[in-house]
């Protein structure tokens, strides 16, 4: 979505909970869109996103009044299942439901695995992603609300180490980019770097494990561990990259 058409829907949605004194939503956003609505709300101003996981990498943004803590989103999740020996994609699914007029904002996350798939989907297409889905590309899929865990891998993550002379964002970008810390400090100057699918706008940020860090044209990372020194006294930063 473009940047100032979601500026635009944020600014407007921001009038109608005020007006309603009721949370409202914004369906499935990137982890570069989220970055940019979050920075959109100043002090007092109440938002949360989810993408039906704590891992999700597409979020709704929930736009709340000040008795709203904990919202009900608006989302569901399906589940696919199919034979194990017929091999679909996140790209099938994701065809397949485009295919039905659904637009990519109603969709989130697709994770697929042998003979299972799950998908969150935004709830007023529920019904119709129940009813309508019966082939991916030339597979037939039987089709339920809700997902069993564990879920499917969302992607693959190569275990990784460095070492750094701190946690400090700007010194993590360049380790894990292999870049210079003047190259990372110029890419969060320049919002291309989130912790938690949150823009991040000063290098001094600390790091700690359970961080995801998404780096635009590098890829997204996950900090393990940041707590053990090297024998020159340098941090030791274990992460995982998925790829």
């Amino acid at each position: 979505m473009d940047s100032k058409l979601l500026i635009a829907r944020i600014e407007d949605l921001k009038q109608i909970c005020n007006k309603t004194n009721s949370p409202k939503f914004i369906g499935f956003l990137t982890s570069q869109e989220a970055a940019v609505a979050v920075n959109r709300f100043v002090f007092g101003e109440k938002y949360c996103l989810s993408g039906g996981y704590a891992a999700a990498d597409r979020v709704v943004l929930g736009v709340l009044p000040d008795w709203c803590d904990e919202p009900t989103f608006p989302l569901k999740a399906v589940t696919f299942t199919y034979r194990e020996c017929d091999t679909l994609s996140h790209r099938d699914f994701l065809g397949a439901l485009m295919a039905l007029g659904i637009t990519r904002e109603s969709v989130g996350d697709i994770l697929v695995e042998k003979g299972r798939a799950v998908v969150f989907v935004m709830d007023d297409i529920l019904n119709f992603v129940l009813t309508q889905l019966e082939k991916v590309g030339n597979v037939g899929v039987s089709v339920a609300e809700g997902f069993v865990e564990p879920l499917p891998q969302a992607s693959k993550k190569q275990s990784l180490s460095t070492t750094v002379a701190s946690t400090r964002i700007d010194c993590v970008v360049s380790a894990v980019c292999n870049i210079s810390r003047g190259q990372a400090t110029q890419k969060i100057s320049d919002g291309f770097v989130s912790i938690n699918s949150l823009c991040v706008t000063k290098p001094t940020v600390n790091v700690k494990p359970e961080d995801k860090i998404t780096i635009r044209q590098k890829g997204k990372f996950e900090i393990t561990s940041c707590d053990g020194y090297s024998k020159s006294g340098r941090i030791i930063l274990k992460y995982d990259k998925y790829v």
